[in-house]
C-alpha cells in the first residue's frame, strides 16, 4: 500500500502529524476537523503499513485515561535531495520526516546536461551507500532542485540562466539514469517547503522566503501551500523592475532587482567603483568595512533594491514573516540598515509590521528541501 492510494482524509492526517506531531487522536481531530471515527478509520491502515506509529501515552487525558500519541514513522522511507549549482552538486539523504541521514558534495566539471545527469546518478548511489546501516532498498524517490524557471508539473527546466539550459526534461532524464521516481523543483520553492516543514515557517499561516545570492528569489507559502504558479513561475522578485540603473539582468531586461543586488551584480559594480577589474566579493567587503565610500554606496543601492522587493512581497500577500536567506546574507550587515529603512518606507500600512528574519542556511538545507519535495509527492501527489 502507498500513501497515494489512500483517501484525502488519510493524507490530511499524515500531513498534520508530519507538521505538528506527535499528537493524540483527539488533537488530530481538532486540527483537521475529522470526527473521532474518521480519525480511527484512516489511521488504522497507516499504522498497519508502518507509515505512522504509536509512541505511548500523552499527559493529556481522554475520558479519564491517558491518550495514545501518534507520529510519522520516519524510517519508513528514504529520499535523496540534490541541489544543482553552476559548479557543484549538493546532496542529502533524508528520511520521511526530512531528518538528514547523510550528506555529500560533488564538483561539476561540465554544465552539459548529460554530464550533470550522470553526476546526479553517481551522487545518489554515493548517498545510498552511506546509508547501509539502514534498511536496503528503501529509497523511495529523488528531488532535484535548480535555479530558474522550473515546471515541476512537467518535470522540465524551462530556463536556467546559470547553467544556460532551456527546455530540459530533467525529471525524466534523472529517472532514466537512476530508475527511481524523480521530481524537480525551483530551488527557492524547495527551500520554502523545507522552512514550512521544519524551519522558522512551521506553524505560520503565511510567510515568504527571499533569497539573496547568485540570483534573487522568493518562495511564498499561503495556507500551508507553497505557491508554484500556473506555469511553474512564481515569486520572481529578482525580476521586479526597480529602475535607477541601466544594468542588464540575466533575463535580458534592465532595472531588475537582480541586476543591482545579486552577488555578481554587486561584484561588477564594486569593481567599477574601486577601479579594480580583478576585485572579488571578499575584497569588496573588506573595502566596504574599511570605509570606502564608493564601494559602500554599491551595497547601499543593493539594500535599497532589496528593500523595495521585500516591501512589494509584504504589500502583495501580507505574510506573517519574511525570511531572508541565501549566500548573500554573509554580507547582510553592509546593507541591512538600508533594507529595513526602505522596507519601512514602502510597506503599506500594517504590512510594515511583518516580521523580518535573517536566516543563513547552507546549501545542504536547500538540498534537504529537495528531499522534502520528493517525500511530499508520496503523501500528496500532484494530480
Amino acid at each position: 500500500m502507498t500513501l497515494a492510494d489512500q483517501p484525502p482524509a488519510a493524507s490530511l492526517l499524515f500531513q498534520t502529524l508530519l507538521a505538528h506531531g506527535p499528537l493524540t487522536r483527539a488533537e488530530v481531530g481538532r486540527r483537521t476537523g475529522l470526527s473521532p471515527g474518521a480519525v480511527t478509520k484512516v489511521a488504522t491502515p497507516l499504522l498497519t503499513d508502518g507509515w505512522i506509529t504509536e509512541l505511548g501515552r500523552s499527559t493529556a487525558r481522554t475520558q479519564g485515561r491517558p491518550a495514545t500519541l501518534m507520529a510519522v514513522r520516519g524510517e519508513r522511507a528514504r529520499f535523496v535531495g540534490i541541489k544543482i549549482t553552476g559548479d557543484e552538486l549538493i546532496g542529502v539523504l533524508a528520511d520521511l520526516t526530512a531528518r538528514t541521514l547523510a550528506t555529500a558534495r560533488s564538483a561539476l566539471g561540465s554544465r552539459d546536461v548529460g554530464t550533470v545527469v550522470l553526476a546526479v546518478a553517481r551522487l545518489v548511489e554515493q548517498l545510498n551507500a552511506k546509508a547501509r546501516p539502514y534498511a536496503p532498498g528503501a529509497l523511495h524517490g529523488i528531488g532535484v532542485t535548480i535555479s530558474g524557471d522550473v515546471d515541476g508539473h512537467t518535470g522540465t527546466v524551462q530556463y536556467s540562466p546559470f547553467l544556460n539550459w532551456r527546455r530540459v526534461p530533467l525529471a525524466q532524464l534523472v529517472r532514466n539514469a537512476t530508475q527511481l521516481p524523480t521530481v524537480i523543483e525551483n530551488d527557492v520553492r524547495a527551500l520554502t517547503v523545507a522552512e514550512q516543514w521544519f524551519g522558522v515557517g512551521a506553524g505560520l499561516s503565511s510567510f515568504a522566503l527571499v533569497t539573496v545570492g547568485a540570483g534573487i528569489g522568493c518562495g511564498i507559502s499561503i495556507g500551508g501551500r507553497v505557491v508554484s504558479g500556473a506555469h511553474g513561475v512564481s515569486g520572481e522578485v529578482g525580476h521586479l523592475p526597480v529602475g535607477g540603473t541601466d544594468r542588464v539582468c540575466t533575463c535580458g531586461n534592465t532595472g531588475c532587482v537582480e541586476a543591482v543586488a545579486s552577488t555578481q551584480a554587486i561584484t561588477d559594480q564594486t569593481r567599477q567603483a574601486a577601479g579594480d577589474p580583478e576585485l572579488t566579493m571578499d575584497g569588496a567587503v573588506r573595502l566596504a568595512h574599511a570605509g570606502n565610500d564608493a564601494v559602500r554606496a554599491v551595497f547601499t543601492r543593493a539594500g535599497h533594491a532589496l528593500g523595495l522587493a521585500i516591501a512589494s512581497v509584504a504589500n502583495l500577500i501580507g505574510p506573517e514573516r519574511i525570511i531572508i536567506s541565501g549566500e548573500g546574507v554573509a554580507t547582510y550587515d553592509l546593507y541591512e540598515d538600508q533594507i529595513r529603512a526602505t522596507f519601512a518606507a514602502r510597506a503599506f500600512g500594517a504590512a510594515a509590521d511583518c516580521d523580518l528574519v535573517v536566516r543563513p542556511l547552507p546549501f545542504e538545507e536547500w538540498a534537504r528541501g529537495g528531499a522534502a519535495i520528493a517525500a511530499q509527492h508520496v503523501f500528496a501527489p500532484v494530480k
